[in-house]
């Protein structure tokens, strides 16, 4: 029996990654039924506002004339027990007639919290909990870390050379790393709810921090904010390319209109802005993942602050005439990290590092 729950969580797991990109804040669950050693009916929660994912299997089962009544649900996270954009899962199972219920993850938004679980056996329901559990969490990092620290998790990318230079002051600002690797930075871009940059960044490279690459159709494009306190971003900058005038505020410390003052408050005599601040004003506004895409000071202070959970370092094999040597963060990246996975992506090699041990880069599947 302990093989087959890993073995039918473990399918649940895997659909879950399909609504990767579009669910946030919620996060991504899978959800299999199964009667007699057989999968009868998947779901997953595709995006935000959709079904959830205990709905899409028990949807997707009626539509093919499929009795779910009975049959076993393995669900990735915690059923919800309240309503929100959609009615209690809870409810949709045991509507269903499903009272077998097996989850990986036990759900520690405080809207749930144990509550799914509470009333699915006080209904009469069987709950097992745990096969899955640690993918489960990896899937999931970013919800779960919100849940229980109230800010987004933080992952910071920087490309190098092979010297372990971020540009090159010889040649005007230009990529120089692989195609494949800038299709999977875009998955990566794309799986964020915001892209931090610092104004340096802004001014030398002017980039759009927009999602493309053809994956703009099914992945939301972030928020873009650049550390900017003093206000040096001109109007024409790529990053406000397709913002309505009303929101053309991505700049701190004007955020957002309403904190404004707030934001102001947060900065050192120095004119630095305040960044735990910033992530909690962040967070307060369902914000789970933010990717600090650079420059390297920017990266330095969010390094110093404690605050980095993730490090993507992607390093090309080529050289750069006149380098901006960033050796010493990138050593110190790694060191500040518990696990580091590496992997080629055409030419580079990618090394992610994180504060708990990684099964795979999930967050960057496409």
């Amino acid at each position: 029996m302990a093989d087959d729950h890993e073995r039918f969580m473990a399918r649940a797991l895997e659909i879950s990654l399909r609504g990767a990109g579009r669910t946030s804040p919620n996060p991504m669950v899978g959800c299999v039924l199964v009667r007699f050693g057989e999968i009868i009916a998947e779901g997953w929660h595709d995006q935000l506002g959709g079904l959830h994912a205990e709905q899409m299997a028990v949807a997707e089962a009626e539509s093919r004339g499929v009795d779910v009544a009975g049959s076993t649900a393995y669900v990735t996270l915690e059923p919800c027990h309240h309503h929100g954009r959609t009615p209690p899962c809870t409810e949709t199972l045991l509507w269903a007639g499903i009272k077998d219920i097996v989850i990986a993850h036990a759900d520690p938004n405080p809207m749930v919290r144990g509550g799914g679980l509470s009333y699915l056996m006080a209904s009469g329901a069987t709950v097992t909990e745990g096969p899955g559990r640690l993918t489960a969490q990896l899937h999931m990092a970013e919800f779960l870390h919100w849940c229980t620290t109230r800010r987004p998790l933080v992952t910071v990318k920087l490309a190098v050379d092979c010297t372990g230079s971020v540009d090159d002051r010889s040649i005007p600002s230009s990529r120089f790393t692989s195609e494949e690797s800038l299709d999977l930075v875009h998955v990566l871009r794309g799986s964020v709810d915001a892209v931090v940059v610092g104004v340096e960044t802004v001014l030398r490279d002017d980039p759009r921090l927009t999602v493309r690459r053809g994956i703009e159709q099914r992945m939301r494009q972030p928020l873009r904010i650049v550390i900017d306190p003093v206000r040096r971003t001109n109007d024409a900058a790529a990053i406000y390319e397709g913002l309505n005038p009303s929101l053309r505020i991505v700049t701190v410390p004007t955020l957002v209109d309403s904190v404004i003052e707030e934001a102001r408050s947060r900065q050192d005599a120095k004119g630095n802005i305040d960044l735990a601040g910033l992530l909690e004003m962040l967070g307060d506004r369902d914000v789970h993942h933010i990717l600090v895409e650079g420059g390297p000071e920017t990266i330095r202070r969010f390094m110093i602050a404690d605050l980095i959970d993730r490090s993507v370092i992607v390093e090309s094999p080529l050289k750069h005439a006149d380098p901006v040597a960033a050796g010493e963060l990138i050593s110190s990246l790694k060191r500040r990290h518990e696990s580091t996975e590496s992997f080629d992506v055409g030419d580079d090699r990618w090394t992610i590092n994180q504060r708990i041990p990684i099964l795979a880069p999930t967050a960057i599947v496409p």
